[in-house]
């Protein structure tokens, strides 16, 4: 929408439905609109018949355009002809090459869904119905489903929480504020976690799923730079920083050290092939790590870490054999993340019987991994690797997307507005996530309600690491005045040093 450029008194004539106004941005001399909005403007510009329109790949963005004014035959509205026949070629094309949303060529270890998990035909025909659109009754229904399918989980996490001393200097500088020292405290936790677990080594490659600015592999990398003993010179050391989005003020220029190889992947988890990167040639173990890894990203990196396939490989050779854990494993009421069902033969998905498309890469390669959880709210069915999980539960996707709205609410009002604000890295939760339910539940309420929900379906994914040959293990590694989605997913290969048992006794 426009209105007469005599009415706007230098300003852009173009009217900003979702602000119910007009643009407040002056614009240039015998314009108008501003830049923002040059590509509405219906006439040719005076200077050297210019005109600016919208991009073809990208209609953001807007570019100069020459036009030629020359008679045609076959058209009676010149103005016509001009904006679409005429338009000079040399000028769209050095636009094309340097555009940010041309078609690049694709790397080497992208491939396509690799990791997103078969399509369900049930789940795109499941119309999706908002909690605040089911009546009571329902939701009744749905807490009974809930209370009945995490029936044995554990009501509360183990606490455990840990630092590493690479931290005590940064954690005592006064430059920091609040929030810095929050990251800080989960960063030091997951790198206590990471040496408790025997995971935090040389001779390995740290894999950072969500890597973002890259901090959490830059403290993993002083770490290790700076802990006594020193290491054996000449032991390799590879960063892995995976992130799909353009990140700024990254902290990559202090990864260039000799004593460590570094690459920074900007893909899609969903489409990336860790066989294919030219940085794990060298068949380095790998440690997965990630920092609030939100929702499906979860279930795409563990994809990524132990694919799967429908068509079985060859073996090299017998199964490995694991020892199996003692029923007194596991810390309190939680059940034995290891299981006590019986060893799989070599014909099942394991560490060395694994259906892996991907040559020698699979679980074997895997040392292990610590993922801070977050944000299940945003988690997708056809990524989740809880599928069978659920089946064995009687439950499907229509239960699954409404237990993941429901986790919303083990956090959602319960967080005061700065906080919220300086949170920059979870997803914001609608309205219908906060406001339903609240007639006949009490705030308490929805927040055990939320984590039961978060608790269930993160014992689809340690069930999904067991089936994989890996011990899992759910811990709240930093308190609630720290962060709300407090929770560390932990896996080592089963029966590996040292035990889970021992290191968080």
């Amino acid at each position: 929408m426009a209105a007469p450029a005599s009415d706007r008194c230098g300003k852009c004539a173009f009217f900003v439905d979702k602000k119910k106004r007009f643009c407040k941005m002056l614009v240039a001399k015998g314009h108008k609109f501003c830049g923002e909005h040059a590509n509405m403007d219906t006439n040719v510009y005076e200077d050297g018949g210019r005109r600016r329109i919208a991009c073809p790949l990208d209609p953001k963005h807007s570019f100069l355009f020459h036009l030629s004014f020359g008679k045609s035959t076959n058209c009676s509205d010149k103005f016509f002809c001009c904006v679409v026949s005429t338009v000079s070629e040399d000028k769209l094309h050095k636009h094309l090459k340097k555009c940010n949303s041309r078609g690049k060529p694709k790397a080497v270890y992208y491939v396509e869904n690799i990791n997103a998990g078969s399509a369900d035909q049930n789940e795109q025909t499941l119309p999706q119905v908002s909690l605040c659109e089911r009546s009571a009754t329902q939701l009744r229904h749905l807490l009974d489903t809930l209370n009945a399918a995490s029936k044995g989980l554990p009501f509360r996490l183990e606490e455990h929480f840990v630092s590493h001393a690479v931290f005590q200097e940064e954690a005592n500088n006064p430059k920091n504020g609040d929030s810095a020292h929050k990251h800080l405290k989960q960063q030091s936790s997951i790198l206590g976690h990471l040496e408790a677990l025997g995971l935090l080594g040389r001779g390995r490659c740290f894999v950072e799923f969500g890597a973002g600015r890259g901090k959490l592999s830059h403290w993993i990398h002083r770490a290790l730079r700076e802990q006594t003993p020193p290491p054996p010179a000449g032991e390799p050391l590879q960063m892995l920083l995976v992130e799909r989005s353009s990140t700024r003020f990254k902290v990559d220029g202090k990864h260039q050290d000799a004593d460590v190889e570094f690459a920074r992947l900007q893909i899609d988890i969903q489409h990336l092939d860790l066989s294919k990167v030219p940085l794990l040639g060298r068949q380095l173990p790998l440690v997965g790590v990630g920092k609030h890894l939100c929702g499906a990203a979860t279930d795409l990196a563990l994809r990524c870490l132990f694919p799967t396939s429908s068509t079985p490989r060859q073996q090299a050779g017998p199964p490995r054999k694991r020892r199996k854990a003692s029923p007194d494993s596991a810390a309190g009421d939680a059940p034995d993340p290891c299981g006590s069902r019986p060893a799989r033969g070599p014909s099942e998905q394991g560490p060395c019987g694994s259906s892996d498309p991907r040559g020698s890469f699979g679980p074997s390669r895997v040392l292990g991994l610590a993922v801070a959880l977050c944000c299940h709210h945003r988690c997708e069915w056809r990524h989740y690797v809880g599928q069978k999980f659920f089946s064995d539960l009687g439950l499907g996707p229509a239960e699954f997307s409404s237990f993941c709205r429901m986790s919303s609410w083990a956090t959602c009002g319960l967080r005061a507005a700065s906080d919220q604000r300086a949170d920059e890295e979870h997803e914001p939760l609608t309205a219908e996530e906060t406001d339903v339910a609240a007639g006949f539940l009490s705030p308490g309420e929805r927040e055990r309600i939320g984590r039961r929900c978060k608790l269930l379906i993160d014992a689809g994914r340690i069930e999904f690491l067991r089936s994989k040959g890996f011990c899992g293990r759910l811990t709240r590694y930093v308190g609630a005045q720290v962060t709300l989605e407090n929770v560390l997913m932990t896996a080592t290969p089963a029966g590996s040093s040292p035990a889970a048992s021992d290191v968080y006794s």
